[in-house]
């Protein structure tokens, strides 16, 4: 029995090869895109603690534990169920079944580890500032993050796709929507006809908010706001034009302010 099909090493790696296209295209474009950006240039090298050479190469050090981990639950996953079991028929259905599924599998873990890592101080300070050292996030920066962080978002991938049922080839289109979906949360832009910002609350101007200091403690949620909304860490904001140019997201809610 081989190691891996070729269906799992796509379901593997064009989802890595999707991060880095989409989040090339920003890159490649953000300087003719100013008017659309929440944050100038300068606040990006005034703010940021971290350069973006190094965040490009700890992200690589992420997606390689990702690929490994992946390979690693094809293969178990595999064997366990045996390559002899009859296949279900994918209906609509059952498409759209497995899509929800793994959508709320996701929204959930992601929230919680999160959340989690912003109430346990010692956990907040070891594991998640890194990723904070963004405070003006930007496409590729999405995957910073500390390996022990990195090690719980990639089993939440995992999670979702083993509960959904989803073979591998569904996996790959999913976990692909789901990279376009973190590179836009952190692109740092608005781009006019976004269908992020048509179908979700939650794109770059909501996950922003979460970037700022005063927003750290609000605005979790990956794909549905309704966590946010039952633990009271959802944050409205409003986006205004800056004087100089570009956009700002701005707190909508007053009574934040004293957080």
């Amino acid at each position: 029995m081989a190691f891996v099909t070729s269906e799992e090493l796509l379901a593997t790696l064009v989802p890595i090869a999707v991060y880095w296209i989409y989040s090339g295209m920003y890159v490649m474009f953000e300087s003719r895109f100013e008017k659309y950006k929440l944050h100038s240039k300068k606040e990006e090298e005034e703010k940021n603690l971290v350069s973006r050479k190094e965040v490009f190469k700890a992200v690589l050090c992420h997606q390689v534990m990702s690929i490994a981990i992946n390979l690693f639950t094809y293969a178990v996953t595999r064997e366990k169920d045996g390559e002899a079991s009859p296949k279900k028929s994918l209906t609509l259905l059952l498409l759209a079944k497995q899509l929800v599924i793994a959508m709320v599998v996701i929204d959930t873990w992601s929230f919680f580890v999160h959340w989690y890592l912003h109430q346990n101080k010692f956990l907040y300070k070891h594991l998640h500032v890194p990723h904070h050292r963004l405070v003006v996030p930007y496409s590729f920066g999405g995957q910073y993050m500390h390996p022990i962080e990195g090690f719980l978002d990639t089993m939440g991938g995992t999670l979702a796709v083993l509960l959904s049922g989803m073979s591998p080839r569904i996996a790959m289109f999913f976990s692909s929507f789901t990279i376009l979906k973190l590179v836009d949360d952190h692109c740092g832009m608005k781009l006019p006809g976004n269908p992020f910002y048509l179908f979700f609350n939650n794109n770059s101007a909501y996950h922003d908010v979460h970037h700022q200091l005063y927003g750290t403690k609000y605005n979790f949620s990956v794909y549905f706001d309704i966590w946010d909304r039952i633990l009271g860490t959802y944050m409205p904001y409003s986006l205004e034009k800056r004087p100089d140019g570009g956009l700002e997201v701005r707190r909508a809610n007053q009574e934040h302010k004293k957080d």
